[in-house]
């Protein structure tokens, strides 16, 4: 286990608690930040009241969610039979937005070796200098040929299941385009679908970042700039038309014969 202290900043879907959990085993752990959601809610709800289409399309993703996660499946997979919680729960704080005034207060309270990310929205300003290490974000798609939203999607979606992945890398001031540390690709099974394989690479991943943080302590030199910008998908990008071209393509066999197990490269800069 890594003496490494580390603030561990976070959502609150099961694969969140995971990532947190896991962490908390592999480190000296200070807080769990988790974002709660907006300081204002009545001032987001006037803004997509004015904005139909953008009010349309939260509706149609949160409609198409709820059916998608519907049973549970991603506590069960992460939790099996177990309750899907924090098992430090005494760590945990919760502010309305990840780039709160509280959040940098706690931050420079505990003066952590790492921030370590996983499921925030976007981090900027002052917070992005935090860190005697820096700031270490998963994020679930290989970078930078899968930047944003959906990546496991857009990858099968391309034609690219070899593309699924999740990237470990350091946070600057762009949209998943800081030094790349590691990408981590999970077995392929051939009755997976989009849910089942982000899933297992968010699994592998959080293993792979806890062998990260015994790289860091250990003084290993981690980081490459990333070569290109890549694609960056949006949430507005994905429409009906792509969920059922994806939904042909898995019933054509598209992840059939693949023999990809896990694989994870390190980049040393």
């Amino acid at each position: 286990m890594s003496q490494l202290s580390v603030i561990i900043l976070c959502g609150q879907s099961p694969r969140h608690l995971y990532f947190a959990n896991q962490l908390c085993k592999a480190c000296q752990p200070l807080v769990i930040i988790q974002e709660g959601g907006h300081d204002d809610p009545l001032k987001k709800i006037i803004k997509l009241l004015l904005n139909p289409a953008k009010l349309w399309r939260k509706v149609s993703r949160w409609l198409r969610d709820r059916k998608r996660y519907s049973g549970n499946k991603e506590a069960a997979f992460f939790f099996a039979e177990q309750p899907s919680q924090l098992d430090r729960n005494d760590l945990r704080v919760e502010v309305p937005h990840i780039n709160h005034p509280d959040v940098i207060k706690l931050i420079d309270e505990h003066n952590p070796d790492l921030i370590a990310v996983f499921g925030t929205s976007l981090l900027k300003g002052e917070l992005l200098e935090k860190g005697r290490l820096g700031i270490i974000n998963l994020h679930g798609g290989l970078s930078p040929e899968y930047r944003g939203a959906d990546c496991t999607f857009w990858a099968l979606h391309n034609q690219e299941p070899e593309k699924v992945g999740c990237t470990l890398h350091y946070i600057n001031m762009g949209i998943d385009t800081g030094n790349i540390v590691a990408h981590v690709s999970p077995e392929i099974k051939a009755t997976d679908d989009e849910l089942t394989l982000f899933w297992r690479a968010v699994r592998d991943s959080t293993d792979t970042f806890a062998e990260l943080l015994d790289k860091l302590e250990a003084g290993e030199s981690l980081g490459q700039v990333q070569a290109h910008k890549g694609a960056l998908y949006q949430v507005k990008d994905r429409g009906l038309q792509h969920e059922k071209k994806l939904e042909a393509l898995l019933q054509q066999g598209l992840l059939k014969n693949l023999n990809l197990g896990k694989r994870v490269t390190w980049f040393k800069s």
